[in-house]
């Protein structure tokens, strides 16, 4: 588990390995990520869009961007809190993601970006 707080929006993520499938080009590797986020400023916010940057061991990024999060745009009141869950995949045993959500104060009309922390995407190890 990680968390980063950025101008009062704390963001905590936690990853699960799911599984490997074959795939053309080798072996996938599958993950589950939750995401919260915490509203602890004073003001209401609301997400406007996600980036993502997602790094795997051979060096190929992998950017994603768009509206919202699995469909939504939250509002968050003070102290609320959205969680939702989604999920990526890499190839090889390792990678990582990070990013940021643009969110607006619902006061000032102000946007702002809040800081997704980078986490790991590791295939758990096996040993006999």
């Amino acid at each position: 588990m990680v968390s980063q707080v950025t101008k009062g929006i704390k963001i905590t993520v936690r990853v699960h390995y799911l599984t490997s499938k074959l795939h053309l080009d080798g072996f996938v590797n599958f993950f589950n990520y939750k995401i919260s986020i915490e509203n602890r400023s004073s003001e209401a916010v609301q997400l406007l869009r996600r980036y993502w940057l997602i790094k795997d061991p051979l060096n190929f990024d992998e950017i994603v961007e768009g509206e919202g999060v699995i469909g939504k745009k939250p509002k968050l009141k003070p102290y609320e809190v959205f969680t939702y869950s989604s999920g990526s995949f890499i190839k090889g045993s390792a990678g990582s993601m990070q990013g940021y959500f643009t969110m607006i104060n619902l006061d000032t009309k102000q946007p702002f970006r809040v800081k997704i922390p980078l986490f790991c995407l590791n295939v758990p190890s096996i040993f006999n």
